[in-house]
């Protein structure tokens, strides 16, 4: 099994595309004005409207009711990426710090309140954590 990609549904899907896209420096594929993807050679963040979730099941998915996922970018420098998301995010929950398990990392949040967080691995376990494939 392989993981793909994560979801997040939102009122605003121009909204929230154009912040990911200004944040990650991806350009995402727009589907149509209801779904668009940002794909990293990895995974993807698949962001689609409201208008989506009946597809699936109705009131199954709430816009900007997320309260327990934090949304992950491996970064090559997590400073550099707090200097320039320091133009346009609003949000910042916390500043680069380095954690425990030896990565360095930058929490804020999007337009909608979901928790975002670049993170550089620093500790040689860390760097050879990801060096190696591993996840988060």
């Amino acid at each position: 099994m392989d993981f793909v990609s994560i979801r997040i549904i939102t009122g605003d899907v121009a909204r929230l595309v154009d912040f990911y896209e200004r944040a990650t420096g991806v350009a995402a594929n727009r589907a149509t004005e209801d779904f668009a993807e940002l794909r990293t050679a990895s995974a993807a963040l698949a962001i689609a409207g409201t208008r989506t979730v009946p597809l699936f099941a109705p009131g199954a998915a709430r816009p900007a009711d997320n309260h327990s996922v934090i949304i992950e970018f491996l970064v090559d420098d997590v400073d550099r990426v707090h200097r320039n998301l320091s133009a346009f995010v609003e949000d910042f929950v916390q500043a680069p710090t380095t954690m425990p398990w030896g990565n360095r990392s930058l929490l804020l949040r999007d337009p909608d309140g979901n928790l975002v967080n670049f993170f550089t691995p620093v500790t040689s376990a860390a760097v050879a954590k990801f060096a190696a494939g591993a996840t988060p």
